[in-house]
């Protein structure tokens, strides 16, 4: 492996386990033993947000009584364990992570296991657990700077997996099963600690994007400052955890409030909290005297969001080629879903107990 290649950014890394994450062979019956130095490493990947998995010849049976009794289990997302070839397991993890191949550090005592995935999947970086230890000390593989949703990646990856098994088993109406979710929407005032991940959405959320502006952090700092405007995060729960922070908006207060940039993750598509979102930000501007506006540039791919401030009543009062200004009725008050919890911490909120919402 090249110096060159080691720069590029790490999501996941994936351990074999004879030899490799523990000392012996589980099948030959030795004595295992996870050495301290990789214990701890698992412990800090996870603890930096990059995930982890395993890819290992073995009975998954043992594998899995062994990983629990080490203690490690709950760190590693959809091991493969079998006797299929690695690099067939790793396209396995590569597609249920939804992650780029060149993302992925595949660790292995084995020179024809690292040989074989090289061949077959030569973007995956191969290399022994001595390389992977000199990488993390030479600083060449953990993030410098982490955020509270990279910090919880690996809960919010099982989270997604329990809510995708519900879903799949789920029968009824789809309002039924967004109301077995139990959602809570918190819309709160952006901190320092949220910038990172408030500029990282910014710059990757193409499709639920309102205008498509690009924001550095010291861009939203400066905003968050600025007393005629307002940087808003969204973050929601449900009742198989966190989605950590999913939404942003950024807005100019005044006689009137315009929301210049309005955006969802798309890992929240399909539950509907783009609308909750528009109503928390209007209820906010309406307690304030002020009306909203929102600004529109559409794209290729975000004409959804256009379609979600319509819903919440909002009507075009002027449209050109590439920028469509709307503005909300005087009369007309964004209503909040029975299947989502509200709450902001605005404290002149209005609230209304109709729509389950919560000012605090």
């Amino acid at each position: 492996m090249t110096p060159a290649t080691a720069e590029k950014t790490v999501k996941c890394v994936v351990w074999d386990l004879d030899d490799t994450l523990w000392d012996g062979t589980l099948l030959e019956g030795d004595e295992l033993h996870v050495p301290d130095a990789n214990r701890e490493l698992v412990r800090v990947l996870d603890e930096h947000g990059i995930l982890q998995s395993v890819a290992s010849r073995n009975e998954p049976g043992p594998v899995d009584d062994r990983l629990r009794a080490f203690g490690l289990d709950e760190y590693f997302l959809h091991p493969q364990v079998g006797w299929s070839a690695k690099s067939a397991s790793l396209r396995t993890l590569i597609q249920v992570l939804n992650i780029g191949a060149d993302s992925v550090l595949f660790v292995d005592d084995s020179d024809f296991e690292r040989a074989e995935v090289a061949r077959e999947l030569p973007e995956v970086r191969c290399m022994t657990r001595q390389e992977l230890h000199e990488l993390v000390a030479d600083g060449r593989v953990l993030p410098r700077h982490v955020t509270a949703d990279a910090a919880r990646r690996r809960e919010m990856y099982q989270a997604e997996d329990r809510r995708r098994s519900h879903q799949e088993t789920f029968q009824g109406p789809n309002e039924e099963f967004l109301s077995s979710l139990d959602m809570t929407l918190r819309v709160r005032h952006a901190t320092t600690a949220d910038l990172d991940r408030a500029a990282e959405l910014t710059q990757r959320t193409h499709q639920l994007n309102t205008t498509g502006i690009t924001f550095d952090q010291e861009e939203l700092a400066a905003l968050v400052r600025d007393p005629g405007h307002r940087v808003l995060v969204a973050e929601l729960d449900d009742c198989f955890g966190t989605y950590g922070t999913i939404g942003l908006a950024v807005l100019s207060t005044g006689p009137q409030w315009t929301i210049r940039l309005l955006l969802m993750s798309c890992r929240v598509m399909g539950r509907n909290v783009g609308t909750v979102l528009i109503a928390a930000l209007a209820r906010t501007a309406a307690a304030h005297g002020a009306r909203t506006v929102a600004h529109f540039r559409p794209t290729d791919r975000n004409r959804q969001m256009l379609v979600t401030y319509r819903f919440a009543g909002f009507v075009v009062e002027s449209r050109s080629e590439d920028h469509v200004v709307l503005t909300l009725p005087d009369d007309r008050i964004p209503a909040v879903p029975g299947y989502v919890r509200l709450l902001t911490d605005d404290t002149t909120a209005a609230v209304s107990g109709t729509t389950q919402e919560i000012t605090r």
